[in-house]
């Protein structure tokens, strides 16, 4: 898990570090991309530098080529001035006129010399004015150019340096991809490891579920036949049948009711403004009361809407009531809320008053329909208005039933049945956004007649005042019916569902039980008060599970342990048979083994008597042991007879036999008892910690699938990340190419640009010297 969590950390970290390089980024595209932008509108001021130079060239050629003109036009009326002033020296001696019509070209030429010479200064002046401009423009481009170049150096650098950030972060994803390949596949043998253990653990809850299954039928076959009785089969006459306080539905149904108190002042304030600023209209239009006095229909509608508040208020206020009387330590449902009751009489009342106004509404539309300035657009739009109101009232009536319904429970326990409830909710529901719809269309109509009463002559500010108030409460009311309405489809489940109803019966519940509920609950937080402080003796928790763990095992194993003593006490009478049995087998060898014995001592003495005798008397000794011989097969023949009596003598010795048999089974009973309580002390451990592994492994299993699931995603991730990379790198690198070439054109462009200038710069020198020398 601590790899688990250290993997966690490590790639929040990496998706900070992500979402930092991807803003930075964002930014470098937007730097890119307004430097592209800087760089076009750069080159199209380049161009437009151009072509002005371009003009300026030809201008000045044009210039020159015309000064050259002018400079020989001078030299020749300069020549022909030297001839005709040597031909005027010598030809003094001629008539007046040749030496008029001298004078006369003359002064022609004087004056078409002078007229050149303002030109030429003209000239010459343009000439300087546009060097001097030429020459700050080219100041001010160089210095646009450098910053340009400071500015794509930065952009390099800061390309570089992210660049190789993105080649570290890359790095490391690699390294962490490896090392989590790695794990992945300790995990998926783990995994294995697991899938066996679950295997083995199956078998073993199979064995466990089929134990269980037949625990489960005895237990039942016992209630069946034990229990003569189940109080929840028949709720009907079970009067101790009551739910436990449900302490979440009610925090539930205080915060429901405070958010529908809320909804319920904000229509109280925008019906309070509409009947309000209906009445200042009635006043006002068609006729203003401060100038003549109005009808007598209009005078009983405005003494009826003076009385709204008498209706209103008491809708606030009785919720509010309902609102204090929910509280966490109440019971509520609609068979105990009793203040519901006196909310849906105020809002019958209201409704009633809806219906007595709605005639004097309707009358007063068509008196502003028979006025003399009305239109047709105004009548229509009246008679939308009458049906919009006629809907709104019969909607109001509606909801008026509804609510009644709901309100006849606390009053009598049969009125509404249970499986009713829910629809009366749910159309309850629909009448509230249907009242929502209507309030937006008749709000609709009214702002399309106040726009068509605005372009009438004959309207005043007074009635364009009072007609904006009255849209702006319709517009309070349009809002605060859709706020009621979502809010009312939203907890339409919590107000469907039961949230306290007896076990085992759909019946509702009745004020007694609710009484009986608040008891009970009563009765527990003082027993649990009293356990805190000491009066009262409690099993502590912990206690009460191993007690139970203790009586659970016992009971499991009651069964076993009685067979177990059954086979115990069958082998104990088998082995007391077999050891009665072989106990005497060992008397009876004990004594065949006695007499053989002295039947031998008995053949020893007859020999030694036979060996220290006379040689005659071997016959003898042979004959003896002839008959000795025959002596012992009879003795045989009597011991065997002996043997039946003794076995019969051993019989009679009851008392000893039975003593050692009883104090040796009882210790081999102690033995067999002391390790039937050990290995069952085992089973009963082994069985626990079986319970526990396969909790372990039920644990190990949905962690696997958690890890497997992460190290998938990871994965993912990885490879979301790495083609995020690769794809971030790529357009990089097309950028860094674009903006070398770029550059690389730039530059091109502006040493030709150079070029150009110094060539006009010497150029114009050129120019300046020949026109001092001139």
């Amino acid at each position: 898990m601590a790899n688990v969590t250290d993997l966690q950390t490590k790639y929040s970290k990496l998706a900070q570090e992500y979402s930092k390089l991807r803003a930075q980024n964002q930014v470098l595209k937007k730097a890119v991309v307004d430097e592209q932008a800087n760089s076009a509108s750069f080159k199209e001021q380049l161009k437009l530098r151009d072509q002005s130079l371009r003009k300026q060239e030809q201008e000045m050629d044009s210039l020159s080529f015309r000064n050259q003109q002018l400079a020989k036009r001078v030299e020749l009326l300069q020549e022909e001035l030297s001839v005709s002033e040597a031909k005027g020296k010598k030809g003094k001696s001629k008539a007046d006129s040749p030496s008029q019509h001298g004078l006369e070209t003359q002064s022609v030429f004087d004056e078409d010399l002078q007229k050149k010479i303002e030109e030429n200064e003209r000239l010459h002046i343009q000439f300087y004015d546009a060097d001097e401009q030429h020459r700050k423009q080219e100041a001010e481009l160089t210095g646009r150019l450098q910053e340009l170049e400071k500015d794509s150096e930065q952009h390099l650098a800061v390309v570089g340096g992210l660049t190789t950030k993105y080649m570290e972060t890359i790095e490391r994803l690699q390294s962490d991809k490896a090392r989590l390949e790695v794990k992945a596949q300790t995990l998926e043998r783990e995994s294995k490891e697991c899938r066996m253990r679950t295997e083995e653990c199956q078998q073993q809850v199979r064995r466990c579920q089929s134990e269980l299954n037949r625990q489960v039928k005895q237990s039942s076959t016992v209630i069946q036949e034990k229990v003569p009785f189940n109080d929840t089969k028949f709720g009907d006459y079970n009067s101790l049948n009551v739910p436990p306080h449900n302490r979440r539905h009610q925090l539930k149904a205080r915060d429901v009711a405070g958010q529908a108190l809320s909804f319920i002042q904000d229509l109280v304030a925008a019906l309070l403004n509409l009947h309000s600023y209906t009445e200042q209209r009635v006043h006002i239009y068609p006729v203003d009361s401060s100038i003549e006095p109005i009808s007598p229909l209009n005078q009983k509608f405005s003494q009826y809407l003076h009385e709204n508040a008498a209706y209103v208020r008491p809708l606030e206020d009785g919720f509010l009531q309902l609102h204090q009387s929910i509280t966490e330590d109440t019971v509520t449902v609609l068979e105990t809320v009793v203040k519901l009751k006196s909310f849906a009489d105020n809002f019958s009342a209201y409704t009633h008053f809806l219906q007595k106004i709605l005639p004097y509404q309707l009358k007063s539309l068509e008196e502003e329909c028979n006025a003399p300035p009305c239109t047709a657009a105004l009548i229509a739009k009246n008679q939308e208005l009458q049906s919009d109101m006629k809907k709104v009232t019969s909607v109001f009536e509606k909801l008026q039933s509804y609510i009644k319904l709901l309100a006849l429970p606390s009053a009598r326990q049969d009125a509404v049945p249970p499986s009713s409830t829910s629809a009366v909710f749910t159309q309850l529901a629909a009448c509230l956004h249907s009242l929502h719809d209507a309030i937006k269309e008749m709000s609709k109509h009214y702002n399309q007649k106040a726009s068509l009463e605005q372009e009438l002559p004959t309207i005043t500010q007074k009635l364009c005042t009072t007609t904006e108030c009255l849209l702006g409460s319709l517009g309070s009311l349009t809002s605060c019916t859709g706020k009621i309405a979502t809010f009312f489809s939203n907890n339409l489940d919590f107000f469907t569902s039961s949230g306290y109803s007896p076990r085992g019966s759909t019946v509702a519940l009745n004020p007694l039980q609710a009484e009986t509920m608040l008891a009970n609950k009563k009765k527990a937080a003082a027993y649990i008060q009293a356990i805190k402080q000491g009066r009262t003796p409690s099993v502590p928790y912990r206690d009460a599970l191993s007690n139970r763990r203790i009586l659970t095992s016992s009971t499991e194993s009651r069964a076993g342990l009685t067979q177990q003593v059954q086979q115990s006490q069958d082998k104990i009478a088998r082995l007391e048979q077999e050891k009665e049995h072989w106990l005497l087998e060992a008397q009876l060898g004990k004594v065949r083994l006695e007499k053989e014995n002295q039947r031998i001592a008995d053949l020893e003495a007859q020999l030694a008597a036979a060996s220290g005798g006379s040689p005659t008397s071997r016959p003898a000794a042979a004959s003896v042991l002839s008959e000795s011989r025959e002596e012992a097969a009879e003795r045989e023949q009597s011991a065997a007879g002996r043997e039946a009596t003794l076995c019969t003598s051993l019989v009679g010795d009851k008392e000893s036999r039975e003593q050692l048999i009883k104090t040796h089974y009882m210790a081999r009973v102690g033995e067999l008892t002391t390790q039937l309580q050990i290995s069952d002390s085992k089973a009963v451990h082994f069985h626990s910690e079986c319970r526990a592994l396969a909790k372990r492994l039920a644990i190990a299993e949905k962690s696997r699938e958690t890890l497997s699931e992460e190290v998938r995603q990871a994965n993912q991730k990885v490879t979301r990340l790495q083609d995020e990379l690769t794809t971030t790198k790529r357009s990089y690198e097309d950028q860094l190419s674009m903006m070398s070439d770029h550059l690389c054109s730039m530059n091109e462009t502006l040493s030709k640009q150079r070029e150009e200038i110094d060539t006009l710069k010497l150029g114009s020198k050129g120019n300046a010297k020949k026109n001092k020398s001139r």
